[in-house]
């Protein structure tokens, strides 16, 4: 602790100057505290939120699969047809930053471009579960990147 002790000639102006720099370390450690509160605050969040995302993700995934073998056995195997409609995606993820207490935290967004290419799919048969399956996966991305922009 002596090594320490600053080396200062005991006078009023040395008494000020020292109350102004403890002053100035007080308020830096308010500081400090404050945001470590902030972060862990937000850690506790974003933990009881993966939790809530990676258990809707269990059955969202679920009902998705259930989905696409409905599909398979309504309308048969339609990869081919997907594959030679799809030009490019159609749902696209939007990377940005958030700040919280000075610290950049990375989140996605899910958006929409372009029009339905499916439309005609499943014209002939399975129309309708087609559509329910499109739904039931957009949601599943949905999902998934809410989960990666917690994680």
């Amino acid at each position: 602790m002596s090594g320490q002790r600053l080396n200062i000639f005991p006078t009023r102006m040395a008494q000020t100057t020292m109350k102004i720099r403890l002053k100035g370390a007080q308020t830096g450690h308010n500081l400090l505290k404050r945001k470590s509160e902030a972060l862990s605050k937000r850690f506790r969040e974003i933990v009881k939120k993966i939790e809530e995302a990676k258990l809707k993700m269990g059955s969202v995934m679920q009902v998705a699969a259930f989905s696409m073998a409905e599909v398979n056995y309504i309308a048969g195997d339609i990869s081919y047809q997907v594959r030679e409609n799809v030009k490019h995606a159609q749902l696209r993820v939007r990377a940005k930053q958030e700040n919280v207490s000075g610290v950049m935290l990375p989140s996605f967004d899910v958006y929409s471009e372009g029009s339905n290419s499916f439309e005609l799919t499943g014209l002939g048969r399975g129309g309708q579960q087609i559509q329910k399956c499109k739904e039931t996966y957009t949601k599943a991305i949905q999902t998934l990147v809410e989960l990666a922009s917690l994680q």
